[in-house]
């Protein structure tokens, strides 16, 4: 099988040594992601808008992999204030409504203090 690295362009993906996601067969992960606009690399202060950003990430890296949102099959969700889960919430049914992966919350510290969600997930291909 063949792995297959999947990456934004940032710089930061080779400084830090990562990449955006990874496929490896029927199996895509991808990277933590946070919600700084794709355009402008801001950051916006609302929470939910972080998620937005983060899922408009996530589902363009997952297209460029060959893979929809629908073969997600696990999300993490990091947050740094337990706070902002009812802001988060709406933003994940709307999401993950009908698809509804196994998932995990946890409230954390990220690496920039801005930042208020980190989301990752794994996809598997689904078969016909």
């Amino acid at each position: 099988m063949t792995r297959t690295r999947i990456s934004s362009g940032s710089p930061f993906e080779r400084q830090a040594g990562y990449s955006r996601a990874i496929v490896d067969g029927d199996w895509a992960f991808v990277a933590g992601t946070t919600g700084y606009d794709p355009v402008t690399r801001i950051m916006p202060d609302a929470v939910a808008d972080q998620a937005r950003n983060a899922f408009d990430l996530i589902e363009r890296t997952l297209s460029e992999a060959g893979f929809a949102l629908a073969d997600v099959v696990r999300a993490t969700y990091y947050l740094t204030d337990a706070a902002w889960w009812e802001d988060v919430a709406p933003v994940l049914g709307e999401c993950f409504g009908e698809i509804r992966p196994a998932a995990t919350a946890l409230i954390v510290g990220l690496i920039r203090p801005e930042m208020k969600i980190e989301i990752e997930v794994t996809a598997l291909r689904r078969r016909s």
